[in-house]
């Protein structure tokens, strides 16, 4: 068996990048709790115009329509300003690479 090394010192850039999944996820979590204050907080109460009264469920849902979404948007904006400001500490070494192939 006969194998060949390759060796070459290269340069590389290191950077720590944020995790957008967790961001994102904190954002969700956030939409949601944010539904349920706003829940909470309304009036259940018949309205003069429409005799209409939503249960405090479909409430719910309702504003996890419009509050997942935007929680899930302002965790990624978050992360992309947060990769932003990482840029600043990025540094760049040298990288010892090598090859090595084996071959029959």
């Amino acid at each position: 068996m006969a194998h060949t090394d390759s060796h070459q010192t290269v340069e590389a850039t290191v950077r720590r990048v944020p995790r957008y999944g967790v961001l994102m996820g904190v954002g969700v979590v956030l939409g949601i709790i944010a539904a349920g204050i706003l829940t909470m907080v309304g009036s259940y109460e018949e309205s003069q115009t429409l005799d209409v009264v939503y249960p405090p469920e479909q409430v719910f849902g309702f504003l996890l329509l419009w509050t997942v979404p935007i929680g899930l948007a302002l965790g990624g904006v978050a992360g992309l300003i947060m990769e932003r400001a990482a840029r600043r500490h990025d540094r760049v070494v040298r990288v010892d690479r090598e090859t090595v192939v084996e071959g029959d």
